[in-house]
């Protein structure tokens, strides 16, 4: 047997199934709570809880993950400096220490200036002590990457911290989006690093010896070593492996997967059973990067989504996850006595914070500058997790100079409080954790609301599923070529309503049905799909196992690696430039360029494919010229060239086993593979 171990680690749950690759069935499967402390400990308790007999016959280990995208979402991750090269920052970017020294290229891949080494030492020195890891991002560096790469010495050479260079990450135009892409490498090194780090000391302890492989965005796999240099090529890498366990336990070609999970929703169209690359980039958390990735939409609303009364007065849901009620005070009785114990009035507006709210330690770190406010809380907290109120009566402070959100953002802190899952606790219909807790903390949430409880759970309930309409409508416009967003537009809401929300009085009523079905997975999609599919007129389905769909995922998944190349005419039409991330070269003929090209992709592909596992390798080499007409002259005029090389074959392990068509769709890559 071929046997994959397959975990998810989410925001929320640890998954892990056990797959015979080989009859395609699934021997053990399990769930756990990912302990964000400690994620081994989570993922330990996960793998103790499938009866499975023999752990040493498992071949590879093969991880998904939603911990890049939701530290992105919530705004999460290591602190970060930036050092730009040859430019100033034009549009907002996700960092505050930015440093700015002369020196990038031109298109061409010649120096637009000398790079003013003196200026990066001094401005690598200004950031010790306050950054955990650097970007670098140089102007036109896809053209030529030398500054970027001698900044990353000086900054090894002085600080000794992880250094991320933009050209390593794309080949593609767009000096803003590659900065954000860099800059969000950087914040997330230390998130994957500890998935690692956690999954190894967990595998010894099982005495599971087996290479580990990680889902990518675009629902490939690569190894360990690529994951910890480019940890952003594991954004949407969850819902990714989830759109491969839905098709895998769906078996169906065309649908909408809806993938709900603690912390996000995340959303895919499949078309002749994959999802289309997106073109422009993955964009999470309002930021839109360079990444290769499925066409994935994703939106802050999962089970532990945080409800809460917004200064507006009215409901909001998400998009920050936060730890659910019930289940912490499960774990921490105390908590449910300083509920008890809360007694505010209606109008008083809290600024920073809900009624519910209460916060635990989750990492102290000593790159985090601290206040003396932020040492007392810290202080206060260190014997386990308490109210804001708790924490606020012991400080003697109001509640509304008490801003705790800024420790919760870089991780320090974790927020608890009322959540869609603590909803379907004091509903009744789900009871796993502590229902008494959950039903006082919603109720005092209702009261905020002016609401009795009975009347504050449909309300709200109705509110989370419109919600999850909304998500599949905007989901169908974009997966159409639209890019306006339909919340914003107030016909569209008119007559969304019209259908969410129908109006007996009304003489108008309004019907926009999916003409494809819907594919739930995901641990709550039981309990919130069904009446979202009913509003939208919707054919649902929710397969077998849907709870563990992205460990499946991961388990199905295959290696692929991609190497691209350019080609453009030398400066003043002289011989020609090939630009890769590795290096800049100069040619005289056209042929000798790309044959070089071809070469020296076809080559590092295989090295990255072997690196991530892969023995009997299949390459492919795309090689496409680019000539503009011309009337004035009787040649057509050269514009470029693009190479790309493929290395793919699933690792030693499975190549006897009768592989599935790609994840990827080739298709929308513009390129031919022989599978």
């Amino acid at each position: 047997m071929s046997l994959v171990l397959g975990i998810d680690t989410g925001g929320t749950y640890t998954d892990g199934v056990i797959l015979d690759r080989a009859s395609k069935k699934i021997l053990a499967k399990a769930k756990s709570l990912t302990t964000r402390d400690d994620l081994s400990r989570g993922i330990t308790d996960c793998i103790n809880r499938m009866e499975f007999d023999d752990f040493t016959e498992i071949k590879i280990v093969s991880l998904s993950t939603t911990l890049a995208t939701n530290a992105i979402v919530e705004g999460r991750g290591c602190e970060v400096g930036l050092i730009m090269i040859g430019m100033e920052p034009q549009n907002e970017l996700p960092i505050e220490e930015i440093r700015c020294v002369t020196g990038g290229h031109n298109v061409k891949g010649k120096e637009k200036a000398p790079l003013d080494e003196d200026a990066v030492r001094e401005a690598v020195a200004s950031l010790k002590g306050k950054v955990d890891a650097i970007a670098v991002s140089g102007y036109l560096s896809v053209r030529n990457p030398e500054h970027e790469v001698r900044v990353q010495e000086i900054v090894k050479e002085i600080l000794g911290v992880p250094v991320v260079c933009a050209h390593h990450l794309t080949r593609s135009l767009g000096i803003h989006e590659r900065t954000v892409t860099a800059i969000l490498n950087a914040r997330l090194i230390p998130i994957i690093k500890e998935l690692l780090d956690s999954v190894k000391k967990v595998l010894k302890k099982k005495e599971i010896n087996a290479p580990i492989m990680i889902v990518k965005g675009d629902g490939s796999l690569m190894g360990e070593e690529q994951a910890q240099d480019k940890p952003i090529e594991t954004l949407l890498s969850g819902p990714a492996s989830s759109i491969i366990g839905a098709t895998f336990l769906a078996n169906v070609k065309e649908g909408l997967v809806l993938d709900m999970g603690g912390t996000t929703t995340d959303i895919a169209i499949l078309k002749n059973g994959v999802p289309r690359i997106d073109p422009q980039g993955a964009k999470v958390g309002g930021w839109l990067t360079r990444v290769e990735a499925a066409a994935i939409n994703t939106y802050g609303l999962g089970g532990d989504s945080y409800l809460q009364l917004d200064m507006d007065m009215s409901f909001k849901v998400g998009p920050q996850r936060v730890w659910p009620i019930g289940v912490m005070t499960y774990h921490y009785p105390h908590l449910y006595d300083e509920l008890k114990n809360i007694k505010i009035d209606r109008s008083y507006l809290l600024l920073y914070s809900q009624v519910t709210d209460c916060f635990m330690i989750l990492n102290e770190r000593e790159t985090v500058t601290l206040t003396e406010q932020d040492k007392a809380v810290l202080e206060i907290l260190k014997d386990g997790p308490h109210s804001l109120f708790y924490i606020a009566y012991h400080l003697d402070a109001d509640l509304n100079f008490l801003n705790l959100n800024r420790l919760v953002n870089v991780g320090v802190l974790g927020k608890i409080s009322v959540t869609p899952t603590d909803l379907l606790h004091a509903k009744g219909v789900y009871t796993q954790w502590d229902t008494k807790a959950s039903k006082l903390a919603v109720s005092l949430l209702a009261h905020r609301f002016k609401m009795s409880l009975e009347e504050f759970i449909p309300f709200a309930e109705n509110n989370i599923i419109n919600e999850l309409c909304y998500t599949c409508l905007q989901s169908f416009s974009n997966n159409d070529g639209n890019e306006f967003v339909l919340k914003d537009e107030s016909v569209a809401r008119y007559f969304i309503m019209k259908q969410l929300e129908p109006d007996d009085e009304s003489s108008l009523t309004c019907n926009l049905q999916p003409k494809i079905p819907i594919i739930g997975i995901g641990a709550p999609v039981k309990a919130w799909l069904p009446p979202m599919a009913e509003k939208l007129k919707a054919q649902l389905m929710i397969p077998d196992d849907p709870e563990v769909a992205n460990a499946i995922g991961s388990a199905a998944g295959r290696i692929m690696t991609s190497v691209r190349i350019q080609i453009n005419p030398g400066e003043c039409a002289t011989g020609y430039i090939l630009h890769s991330s590795y290096e800049m070269r100069e040619f005289e003929e056209l042929e000798e360029a790309v044959a070089y090209g071809k070469e020296f992709a076809a080559a590092k592909a295989k090295e990255i494919a072997e690196k991530d596992g892969a023995i009997h390798i299949e390459l492919v080499v795309n090689h496409k010229d680019t000539y503009a007409e011309s009337g004035m002259v009787e040649k057509d005029v050269y514009i470029g060239s693009e190479i790309e090389a493929i290395a793919t074959e699933p690792p030693e392990w499975e190549r006897e086993i009768e592989t599935e068509k790609f994840f990827v769709d080739t298709i929308d890559r513009g390129m031919t593979l022989n599978h």
